[in-house]
């Protein structure tokens, strides 16, 4: 890491020397961008405190990346996790999972059942239809609620486009790639059809992912890390282990997804639009690669045998739908919108233990989720007011069955979350405000959200299943969280900034009744725990953008604290008065969530960008991010002092401390680009640095069984893309990534990233 820091350094001292002051059209970022996501209406980025990044529709097809979860990798400001190829799980500033809010079009994509873990919904959203990403970091609980802790990834699908004359619009775009690495195939096509008044976009992506191959350049010491040398298959009615012809594949990693949309736009006059959204994702059955790795004897101890003969995900599927209806000038308001939605969600998980026949698990999790958000805009002299009110109703079916395979007899199971009914209910409200002084060198922005939660869940069958003490479990919470930042515009191209603001996350359903098994290192499971609070972070961070040489090199800096308080971590517990349980023919250690005392996280990012020479763009970014939670409830951790008279008393607590798991190590990427009319060549390296056995979070998801006896080696891997338009309307792709064959993993991952990989695309526009 200590050469990249060096080359960093070089190559920005070149730049501060040599950079021209013409203007560039290039990836120089500008604080005239138009966000979103920080108030609900269109806000200039200069003017707004919080840090936002913005991935436009140019990088999205620039960066041809399979997911939204190697999209959001490839910006090399977001951190992503996977445990399998169809899956990936963004980490912003420490938090993961449940703790970074997904929003679709202004529709909360969290549920009651997102786990604490690792999650892959973010792949369900088609980038190839995204017009923008936004990431919020830091909580953005005033503007979206429960779950924005870490921040918030709010994708943006495509409008559809009116006419601008009196003929009909005719736009459509296509595209077929092709990655080796993985012998990838995927197509997409959209059509866009546009009158005066009224425009309907289509757009369908079919994908086929095959098997991922490692690289064979292995870290040093770590000769053969995670090659796959056999694997299980079902032949002859047998479970039998066959060698792997090519260790370096990661066998039954592959699997096909389908993303289709549909838009209808209504323009009703000058002030009025509609606009119905209808969103559809689907899978095949999705291995989960990392289970399908695991061994352990038949007494439940770590040996030589594989654990699983079957892992899998089954399809996953996303509805979506949604009614905007926007209104300018709406009477008092200068602005109205209304969101009506509704989401329809499957997803299920198989499981077989090695030759266990009888024992094919399916434990199958159906959610609906019903919503609205109501936001309003009002604008006078140097003030700007959003005020909105917003709410959910989420529905949880959660069923399971156990068949075995040769007879087709079916028996009861523990269903992963509670068998009864289960329901979750959020309303808020909340006020944005925003006051640009007259002297227009300093911004305000600050707000205030008032929160409920409700949650229920009854268990029926699993309660009896486990012998659990309860049979319902409720919670109602009550929230109230703000924000304050601060300006600083002294002049063109500067910009300092501190924001405060609070977060909380409302347990949910995943939380509170989960049952499931933590870890396979470990035999570990874990229970539900009806008497969990919200979680609570309190944030502080500063930033600073400065413009050098005109707007040739743009810095930028930002570092944060967060304090974060009754987090949620897995600890030791009891059910019925015990600490392990049987569980699936294995002695298992009972764990539950509970709210650990305390625990903060802080960190910094930096980036740079530049236009030098003609042509020619850099930049840079890095990313530092640490976390640990204190525990100081235990006998021992109390210190007492003997006094004169042989009496003691307590003078402090000592306090210990554990790493937080989700702390990625350091990363980043750093990246040199050519661009003259219709050529465009970039070569650039990703980044991530050592995480040391003794920064995982023993209980957590940092999945220490996935990486070396030392922990997680850091990496780069250096990257060349680049293409060439004809005209405007076909554009060839060609890219090799990790040119040197690199073999790594992402911290956390029980998956294996793709050795050298060369992709190939074409893309049609007219």
């Amino acid at each position: 890491m200590r050469r990249i820091f060096l080359i960093i350094i070089t190559v920005i001292a070149v730049l501060f020397t040599q950079a021209q002051n013409e203007k560039q059209d290039s990836s120089v970022k500008e604080l005239e961008e138009v966000v979103i996501s920080a108030s609900k209406f269109p806000e200039k980025k200069l003017n707004v405190a919080q840090r936002i990044d913005v991935i436009t529709a140019k990088f999205i097809i620039r960066a041809n990346a399979q997911n939204t979860g190697d999209l959001l990798a490839n910006t090399g400001n977001v951190f992503v996790q996977k445990s399998q190829q169809g899956g990936s799980s963004p980490v912003i500033r420490g938090f993961e999972a449940s703790r970074v809010l997904l929003v679709v079009d202004g529709v909360r994509m969290n549920n009651l059942i997102y786990r604490s873990g690792h999650l892959q919904n973010a792949i369900t959203v088609d980038q190839n239809m995204l017009e923008s990403m936004e990431v919020l970091y830091g909580p953005a609980s005033t503007i979206y609620g429960s779950d924005a802790l870490g921040g918030v990834v709010h994708f943006r699908t495509k409008t559809p486009k009116l006419a601008e004359g009196k003929t009909m619009l005719v736009r459509g775009n296509g595209f077929a790639r092709y990655s080796s690495a993985n012998e990838e195939k995927s197509i997409h096509a959209d059509l866009n059809l546009g009158w005066k008044k009224f425009a309907w976009l289509q757009s369908y992506t079919f994908s086929d992912f095959g098997d991922v191959k490692m690289g064979s350049n292995y870290p040093q010491k770590y000769k053969g890390f995670g090659s796959r040398d056999s694997f299980v298959a079902y032949i002859n009615g047998a479970d039998t282990v066959l060698k792997n012809e090519d260790n370096r594949i990661q066998k039954f990693s592959g699997y096909k997804q389908w993303d289709m949309l549909q838009k209808f736009l209504y323009k009703q006059n000058e002030r009025i639009n509609h606009v119905l959204n209808v969103q559809y994702s689907n899978t095949t059955n999705v291995p989960r690669y990392d289970r399908l790795q695991d061994k352990r004897d038949f007494g439940g101890a770590i040996g030589n045998t594989f654990r699983f003969a079957e892992w899998y995900y089954g399809p996953q599927t996303r509805f979506f739908s949604s009614y905007d209806l926007t209104i300018l000038k709406a009477g008092f308001f200068d602005a109205v919108s209304l969101n009506l939605n509704y989401q329809d969600l499957t997803e299920s998980r198989y499981s077989r233990e090695f030759k266990q026949y009888d024992r094919l698990d399916r434990r199958l999790e159906k959610v609906k989720v019903a919503g609205f958000v109501f936001d309003t805009r009002k604008v006078w002299k140097d003030h700007e007011l959003t005020v909105g009110v917003d709410g959910q109703l989420n529905d949880l079916t959660s069923t399971a069955s156990r068949v075995n395979i040769k007879t087709g007899a079916a028996s009861k199971l523990d269903t992963r979350y509670p068998d009864g009914d289960n329901n979750m209910y959020n309303l808020g409200v909340f006020a944005q405000h925003t006051y640009k002084f007259s002297n227009k060198k300093f911004v305000l922005n600050d707000g205030i959200r008032v929160q409920s939660i409700a949650l229920r869940s009854t268990l029926v069958d699993t309660a009896l299943l486990l012998q659990l003490p309860y049979t319902e479990i409720k919670q109602n919470n009550f929230t109230v969280t703000g924000n304050a930042g601060i300006i600083y515009l002294p002049k063109a191209g500067t910009k300092f900034s501190m924001n405060l603001a609070t977060g909380f996350r409302a347990p949910n359903v995943d939380d509170l009744s989960k049952i499931f098994e933590s870890s396979t290192a470990a035999q570990q499971l874990v229970v539900p725990n009806p008497n969990i609070k919200p979680e609570k972070t309190f944030n502080i961070d500063v930033g600073l953008s400065q413009n050098f040489f005109g707007k040739d090199v743009r810095f930028e800096i930002s570092g944060f604290y967060t304090w974060f308080r009754d987090a949620l971590v897995k600890a030791p517990f009891q059910l019925n008065g015990q600490d392990s349980v049987n569980y699936n023919g294995v002695r298992s250690q009972v764990l539950a969530n509970s709210n650990a005392n305390k625990a903060f996280l802080y960190g910094f990012s930096a980036a740079v960008y530049a236009s030098f020479a003609k042509h020619f763009t850099f930049s840079s970014t890095f990313t530092l991010t640490e976390g640990k939670f204190e525990t100081d409830n235990t006998k021992n951790s109390l210190i007492y002092e003997k006094q004169p008279n042989g009496t003691y008393s307590l003078v402090s607590k000592r306090v210990s401390t554990k790493p937080l798991d989700h702390i990625p190590p350091v990363f980043g990427k750093t990246s040199i680009t050519y661009q003259n009319k219709g050529i465009l060549g970039e070569m650039y390296a990703l980044y991530n640095g050592w995480k040391h056995l003794d920064e995982f979070n023993p209980d957590g998801e940092d999945n220490a069984q996935y990486a070396t006896a030392d922990g997680m080696p850091g990496w780069i891997t250096l990257n060349w893309r680049s293409s060439y338009t004809f005209k405007k309307q076909l554009t060839i792709q060609f890219a090799v990534e990790n040119i040197l064959d690199r073999n790594y993993r992402y911290f956390a991952s029980g998956f294996s990233a793709p050795g050298r990989n060369i992709i190939l695309a074409a893309r049609v526009a007219f």
